[in-house]
């Protein structure tokens, strides 16, 4: 048996560079950046020590990296590794890198004021480097209506009532 999954959740290193394929496919690549942090048993002080990764995410998923995720941004990824090699052209070396395929992406927690991003009088939001993002580019809010509430008195779901 064989199993190829990675689960990160981490930051993103860079804004997602989206291309499209001669067939006509999205792909997005970006950076990210996971922290592992334990205490050293010879000296007892806290250590941290930060991984970076290479993700990949192709059609739709590319499409929603583009548009949603911003250097900086928490996102939690499943996915796969592979690793890719190219001769390069200048040198005649081979070359590889490896890298997370995409195979789910959760955005995380939504930038506000506490983490960096601030809401500007106009309508529009500022990050702390002086970035400006429209108040058209910014994702919606869920609203609380949304959201699906399970009551403990509610009888349970019978299998054969599922419409599947």
């Amino acid at each position: 048996m064989n199993l190829n999954k990675v689960l990160l959740i981490g930051n993103l290193t860079r804004d997602p560079e989206v291309r499209t394929t001669p067939g006509g496919q999205a792909v997005a690549s970006f950076g990210m950046a996971t922290n592992r942090i334990w205490n050293n048993q010879q000296t007892g002080q806290r250590e941290q020590r930060t991984e970076f990764h290479n993700i990949v995410c192709w059609r739709r998923l590319a499409e929603i990296a583009g548009q949603y995720l911003k250097k900086g941004a928490s996102v939690y990824i499943e996915g796969r590794i592979e690793t890719r090699s190219w001769d390069d052209q200048k040198t005649g070396e081979k070359r590889y890198r490896t890298e997370i395929i995409a195979e789910n992406l959760q955005m995380g927690p939504r930038p506000t004021a506490a983490n960096g991003w601030q809401q500007t009088s106009g309508g529009s939001t500022e990050s702390a480097p002086g970035q400006r993002q429209e108040a058209g580019d910014r994702k919606p809010e869920a609203a609380v209506a949304d959201l699906p509430v399970i009551q403990e008195d509610e009888p349970e779901i019978e299998v054969k009532d599922i419409p599947f």
